[in-house]
C-alpha cells in the first residue's frame, strides 16, 4: 500500500484538467486561399475553429488560422504561418469561481500543434479582476524577430461564482 502512494501522487499531475486540445476543437468551417499542385491535393486554407473554456462556463472562443496546403501540408509535414486571429463571446451568463487561476502568468487554456516539431498556437486566459473582464491572449511558439504573434480578446463576467 505505501508504494502505490507516491506512485499515485505523481499521476496527479496527469489527471488534473489542462488545456482544452486540438482534438477537443469543432471546426466551423475554411476557405482556400490559394490551390496547390492543380487541385490534387489539399489546399492553403485559413481554417476557423471553436474551442470553450473549460473552466468557464458560457464562453467559446473562435481562432482562424492559416493552414499550409500541398503535398506536405496533406501529410502533416508542413510548417503552418504563425497568423491567427482570436475573439470570444459569452454565449449566457458567465460568472467565474475561485478555480479560476488568477495573476499576471495567467492560465493556458487550450493549444494546437501548427508543425511537426516544436511550434503551438497557444491560448491563455487572464481575469482583470478591477474592470470584471476575462483576457484571453492567444499567442504563437514560435519567435518571429525577437517576438511571437498573438491576439487578444475580452469577455466580461459578473461578480460572483456561478448559480449565485
Amino acid at each position: 500500500m505505501r508504494k502505490t502512494l507516491p506512485a499515485l501522487a505523481l499521476l496527479a499531475p496527469l489527471l488534473a484538467p489542462g488545456p482544452v486540445a486540438a482534438e477537443d476543437t469543432a471546426r466551423v468551417g475554411h476557405v482556400n486561399t490559394a490551390i496547390t499542385n492543380l487541385g490534387l491535393t489539399r489546399s492553403h486554407q485559413v481554417v476557423v475553429e471553436r474551442f470553450g473554456d473549460p473552466e468557464v462556463p458560457n464562453v467559446q472562443c473562435y481562432v482562424s488560422q492559416a493552414r499550409t496546403g500541398g503535398l506536405s501540408g496533406m501529410v502533416g509535414l508542413a510548417e503552418d504561418p504563425a497568423r491567427f486571429s482570436l475573439h470570444c463571446i459569452a454565449t449566457g451568463p458567465v460568472a467565474i469561481d475561485e478555480r479560476v487561476r488568477r495573476g499576471e502568468r495567467g492560465e493556458q487554456i487550450w493549444e494546437a500543434s501548427t508543425s511537426l516539431f516544436f511550434k503551438e498556437t497557444r491560448v491563455h486566459r487572464f481575469v482583470d479582476e478591477s474592470s470584471r473582464t476575462l483576457v484571453y491572449l492567444a499567442w504563437s511558439t514560435r519567435l518571429i524577430d525577437g517576438s511571437p504573434e498573438n491576439a487578444v480578446a475580452a469577455v466580461p463576467y459578473a461578480s460572483g461564482a456561478p448559480g449565485r
